[in-house]
């Protein structure tokens, strides 16, 4: 069985059809199935993962370390009063200062590991627990840095805002961020994936994403209002940190928006889900990336975020100044951006190998 968390609203269950399985998925409540992508669906809530694990407790499960989490603190551990009123208080907090949906539920998973590690009163709770704990997730653990930063700062919110601790935990050094470069798709290469896909609506939103360099939450959340055809621009509402951005409106992707809008007549989201009302799914949009990519040969570890990072680098190899890169992308500091001159062949093809050089020396 696997289990995947699709938005925060939603969990995807896929497993082989078993008739007492679908017995046991049907006592959830609020769950459906969705045909068009062969798998059950259930709230994104604590209590139905904790009823999804209670009723396949004997079945090997699959999914991912928050998830599994919410379950283990539920089923292995009795009450905690004073977990509950923390959690309680945390998320009235989180919720009050615009956190995302996304982020509280993040916060809230880091809070309950850190409480169940330190084993003892909130009260209680000093500088050193934390350090002990960094080290844990550090060493003994082997998470990824970004994992322990995001940790850390949860963890630091807790501190300040519910246990009143004032600023204790500041010089607690953060792991070096792990610095790695994304994988990036030649243009040759996005060609081939975008000519690979023949349904006009799938072809739209992979269009859209290449072309105007948008993240998977934000191709989904795009309103018909949003595409304004006669500036040539796109508007991106509450982007990555609640913020709003204009970005270009490729007159290829408008083409084809155009197309795809005469067959689909879309009235409210741009690209509507299944479900009446909603907009599309990210797991749908991933799922249409990567038949694309097998159609089209590419061998890479890519995802639907590598459209996005190689628009920005071949904006930078066509001549693009990064400060406009930057504002396109809707990236905060100019640092994140800087991260495709690493990957750009722009600079990289002017140096030739000495190999080369020594040869046509001899020749």
């Amino acid at each position: 069985m696997k289990v995947e968390e699709k938005n925060e609203k939603e969990i995807a269950v896929y497993f082989d059809y078993n008739r007492e399985f679908v017995k046991k998925i049907r006592r959830i409540k609020g769950r459906q199935w969705r045909s068009d992508e062969k798998c059950w669906i259930i709230p994104n809530t604590d209590e139905s993962i904790i009823k999804l694990f209670k009723l396949f407790k004997s079945e090997e499960i699959n999914c991912n370390p928050s998830i599994k989490d919410i379950a283990i603190n539920h089923l292995e551990e009795s009450y905690d009063e004073n977990l509950e009123v923390l959690i309680n208080k945390s998320n009235q907090q989180l919720v009050l200062k615009g956190f995302s949906t996304k982020t509280i539920k993040a916060y809230i998973g880091h809070t309950r590991r850190f409480y169940k590690f330190c084993n003892k009163s909130i009260e209680s709770f000093t500088k050193e627990d934390v350090e002990k704990y960094m080290y844990a997730l550090l060493y003994e653990d082997n998470t990824s840095h970004a994992y322990v930063n995001q940790a850390l700062s949860a963890i630091k919110f807790l501190y300040k805002y519910i246990l009143h601790k004032g600023n204790i935990l500041y010089e607690i050094p953060r792991p070096k961020k792990e610095k790695k470069l994304p994988n990036i798709l030649s243009e040759t290469e996005v060609i081939g994936i975008l000519n690979s896909v023949k349904n006009k609506k799938h072809k739209a939103i992979l269009f859209v994403i290449y072309s105007e360099g948008l993240r998977l939450g934000e191709i989904i959340r795009l309103k018909v209002e949003d595409i304004d055809s006669n500036r040539m621009l796109i508007h991106i509402k509450q982007g990555k940190g609640r913020k709003d951005r204009y970005t270009i409106l490729s007159d290829n992707a408008l083409e084809i928006l155009r197309e795809y809008a005469k067959e689909y007549k879309p009235k409210e989201w741009l690209f509507p889900g299944a479900k009446k009302g909603e907009h599309l799914h990210e797991r749908s949009v991933q799922k249409v990336f990567k038949r694309a990519c097998e159609n089209a040969n590419i061998k890479k570890d890519v995802s639907v975020h590598t459209l996005r990072h190689s628009f920005a680098t071949h904006l930078l190899e066509g001549g693009t100044d990064l400060r406009y890169i930057q504002e396109l992308l809707g990236h905060k500091s100019s640092k994140t951006t800087e991260v495709y001159t690493h990957v750009s062949k722009k600079n990289l093809s002017k140096i030739e190998s000495p190999l080369d050089r020594i040869f046509k020396e001899m020749s």
